[in-house]
């Protein structure tokens, strides 16, 4: 799961104030964050509702979504993982996990070889 095999993890944010088209653009296009002194790789967002988005990462710095919002003057009042690679989280609540499926392992194993590539 090294942040250079680029495996996907989304997440649900909502935010502290309603977000704006230049959010979404700044958020999608890689933002500096100065106290790691790099750039964030270009992500997928979709805007869900007011304040809320979805977004899906390739990277995986610590707190990485909420410096991002912090260096856009946004606030993250909620952030919830619901996807990593192919594995849907579902209703998980916290501390708890589930099996995998033997599809889903199946799907899983196959990608990490790829990303081996």
């Amino acid at each position: 799961m090294r942040a250079v095999n680029a495996h996907e993890k989304e997440y649900i944010v909502t935010v502290d104030k309603e977000i704006t088209a230049e959010f979404i653009k700044s958020m999608s296009s890689g933002v500096y964050l100065d106290e790691l002194e790099v750039t964030t790789r270009k992500c997928q967002i979709e805007k869900l509702g007011s304040n809320k988005f979805r977004i899906i990462l390739t990277q995986g710095l610590n707190r990485q979504i909420r410096r991002m919002c912090q260096a856009l003057g946004y606030r993250v009042r909620t952030l919830k993982r619901v996807r990593i690679m192919n594995i849907q989280l579902g209703n998980l609540k916290e501390d708890t996990y589930r099996d995998v499926t033997p599809e889903e392992l199946k799907t899983l194993n196959n990608m990490l070889k790829e990303s081996k590539n």
